[in-house]
């Protein structure tokens, strides 16, 4: 029975009509049944209806709006008063149940909170299930809503929820993704130059995961050091993360410290002025070294130029100096695990090298000079003497000829 509608005191009587939804119910055997009943007031003549509606309800008829009207006819027109809706609620038992999860984010990491929610479509809803975690057979009673906290890796699985009496079974497949990393050796790691160091970094992941390696905010491939230098020294990542899960990233950090010994070599320079020599140091090791040049015989400090670092964890610097005379330089370069001297000698006499040459070409020129006049000059000592003697015999020879003319001229 879904309701009885009554019309009073009209003139001239009327027709009573059903709608569900604003359309009109006809009688249909079994589902819709409609009676009217009408009478008429003797006294004044008005007219009473009366309409009863009989109704097998369904699930769809849920929130259904049901009324009736009264139509009447007037002189020339029809007149029609309708009735306030009314809606039913409709019951029926659970024939489904549902389950799904609730969750803030689209995936899953470990640490989240989740919460389980099974819905059974009847009406009224049922309001207590029993839900069943991964690998057990007995189930949790609880409300609609099954709450997770801080879930753990090993909680991926199959979940399941059922009515009370635990038919209706419905499942749902959670997967709870991690990721770990492991890095080996991580932290502080201190080694010595030429020493080898094996570096591995291996995820652990719920999928397939990449690692990306990074030294001193640069990418760059798998490092190995199978002989270290110093240039090996600095700050090492290893770095990996689930694309599709927000949030689940990991890194590791390595911090290499290659160490050495130090090592120092001299060279030397003249300058352009001809005056002055470059005293040049090239040094390494690690921690820096402190180098110290001082001129053998005095003890004393020699001021360098501002040092200039180098590649591979080199470091240089000048000294200019001046010597008048034969010096020996001795520069050391000293850390915490060592000592390292070398000595340069520095000749006074290849300051002047230029001024030698000049002086050498000039006196070179001076003794040509003299040896070339020592050779002239005797040259002409001895062609004097030959022009005395030759004159000598050719005056003998003309006195020979005056006599014997006279001899002749005596004869004659």
């Amino acid at each position: 029975m879904v309701g009885d509608c009554v019309a009073k005191d009209s003139y001239p009587d009327g027709n009573i009509t059903w709608y569900r939804n604003g359309q009109v119910l006809l009688p249909v055997d079994g589902v819709v049944n409609v009676e009217w009943w009408k009478e008429k007031n003797s006294t004044s003549g008005l007219h009473n209806m009366r309409s009863t509606l009989e109704y097998m309800s369904t699930k769809e008829d849920i929130n259904a709006q049901f009324s009736c009207a009264v139509i009447y006819y007037i002189p020339n027109a029809l007149a029609t008063m309708e009735s306030d809706p009314a809606v039913f609620d409709i019951y029926y038992p659970t024939e489904k149940v549902t389950i799904h999860v609730q969750s803030p984010k689209k995936t899953i990491k470990e640490g989240d909170n989740i919460t389980l929610k099974c819905i059974g479509n009847g009406n009224p809803p049922p309001e207590e299930f029993l839900f069943f975690l991964p690998g057990q057979e007995e189930g949790i009673r609880s409300s609609s809503a099954y709450h997770i906290t801080d879930i753990k890796r090993n909680a991926t699985g199959d979940y399941k929820c059922s009515l009370l009496n635990k038919i209706m079974i419905a499942s749902t497949m959670v997967t709870v993704h991690y990721l770990d990393l492991s890095l080996t050796p991580s932290g502080e790691i201190i080694k010595q130059v030429g020493d080898s160091l094996s570096v591995s970094c291996i995820p652990s992941a719920s999928k397939n995961v990449s690692v990306t390696w990074m030294k001193n905010q640069k990418i760059l491939a798998q490092p190995s050091f199978s002989n270290l230098q110093y240039r090996d020294s600095g700050i090492y990542e290893c770095e990996t993360s689930l694309m599709e899960v927000d949030g689940l990233r990991r890194k590791k950090t390595l911090r290499l410290t290659v160490e050495g010994k130090p090592r120092i070599k001299l060279s030397k320079k003249t300058n352009a002025d001809g005056k002055s020599k470059t005293i040049l140091y090239e040094v390494d090791g690690f921690p820096k070294p402190e180098v110290q040049c001082v001129r053998l015989g005095n003890d004393l400090y020699l001021n360098k130029t501002e040092e200039t670092t180098l590649s591979n964890g080199k470091y240089s610097a000048k000294i200019i100096i001046s010597p008048e005379e034969n010096v020996t330089i001795i520069c050391s370069a000293e850390n915490k695990l060592g000592r390292e001297v070398h000595s340069l000698n520095v000749s006074a006499s290849d300051n002047n090298d230029h001024a030698k040459l000049i002086v050498g070409i000039v006196v070179g020129l001076l003794l040509a000079a003299l040896v070339a006049g020592l050779a002239y000059w005797i040259y002409i000592k001895k062609s004097g003497s030959t022009s005395k003697h030759v004159g000598k015999e050719l005056g003998n020879t003309e006195e020979n000829k005056k006599l014997e003319e006279n001899n002749h001229k005596s004869e004659a």
